[in-house]
């Protein structure tokens, strides 16, 4: 049984995605932000649709939004015409035809590396979409993606979840960073003759941090302060002033080695390297998020190359 037949002729494409948001944010309020446009409009969206199809897709009360039986039959099919709309837009139109609003969620490390170069291209390739950004900690954004409050996130780890895809993007190599300045010992150093300084790192419970933490647990010493910091910016001002010890994503970095802030320390055993994912919804699939994801994975390469 395949539920009312979901023909277009006369359908706003716009209807069915509200539809969509509806189900799945169950609120009118929330899908309303989530587009850019009013509660009123939503809700117009929506009783315009259910008379089109002459059945009532959700009970409304003042606290909550639900599908009824016959909204969560038509779903699916909703689903499928929207996915398959977008990536025929995608693939038949002109880029400048590929328009619409991205919100990206970005780790620090990624902002700080590639992301740049990536905007750079999307401004260029589709000049019509239009760019929201949100910088966090991967865990933060993870829950974004899982609200539904972002579409695309550049974090480390993948985002294991039915309705999730996730694309490996690259591996960021780390090391140890101090002033130039700073009174280290000469020569190549082990990790535990870094524990008595400060040392500053990524947020706590993250995995740099807990990175930070393994790699003295592992030399049989405890690092006798460690700062946390969401910011590589701030990490790289406080150890460029000589306050204490970072590690920070080589080629975050390599402008204030270059410029002669900060100094790269020879340490045994050498840093973990960050490994990024780009992770987006499926339900619908998201044609910009997924396209963007794809531009993501290049120039991501194009860095580890440079």
């Amino acid at each position: 049984m395949g539920g009312p037949d979901l023909g277009l002729s006369g359908m706003n494409l716009r209807f069915l995605e509200t539809f969509l948001w509806v189900a799945r944010l169950n609120s009118f309020s929330a899908t309303a932000e989530r587009l850019h446009t009013t509660q009123a409009a939503v809700s117009n969206r929506i009783a315009a649709l259910e008379r089109e199809l002459g059945i009532r897709l959700f009970d409304r009360d003042l606290r909550s939004v639900r599908l009824t039986p016959e909204g969560r039959a038509c779903l699916a099919r909703a689903e499928e015409i929207v996915r398959l709309a977008q990536e025929f837009q995608g693939s038949v139109s002109a880029r400048h035809a590929l328009r619409g609003r991205l919100a990206i969620g970005a780790i620090d490390s990624v902002v700080h590396t590639w992301l740049p170069a990536l905007i750079r291209r999307i401004h260029q390739t589709y000049p019509c979409v239009e760019l929201e950004l949100t910088v966090d900690s991967s865990l933060t954004i993870a829950g974004q993606l899982h609200r539904n409050e972002i579409d695309l996130a550049l974090i480390m780890g993948p985002v294991i979840a039915p309705e999730v895809e996730s694309l490996t993007l690259c591996r960021l190599p780390c090391s140890w960073y101090a002033a130039p300045a700073m009174d280290l010992p000469p020569g190549p150093l082990r990790v535990a003759a870094l524990a008595a300084y400060p040392i500053f790192a990524f947020t706590r419970g993250s995995k740099p941090h807990q990175d930070v933490l393994r790699h003295f647990a592992d030399a049989g010493v405890k690092a006798d302060t460690v700062s946390n910091f969401n910011s590589i910016a701030t990490m790289m001002i406080l150890a460029a002033d000589g306050l204490g010890l970072t590690v920070l994503p080589d080629a975050a970095a390599a402008a204030a080695v270059a410029a002669g802030r900060l100094r790269r320390l020879e340490v045994s055993p050498p840093c973990p390297a960050i490994e990024v994912h780009a992770a987006y919804s499926n339900q619908p699939r998201n044609v910009i998020a997924a396209t963007v994801a794809a531009m993501a994975l290049e120039e991501a390469r194009l860095q580890a190359v440079a």
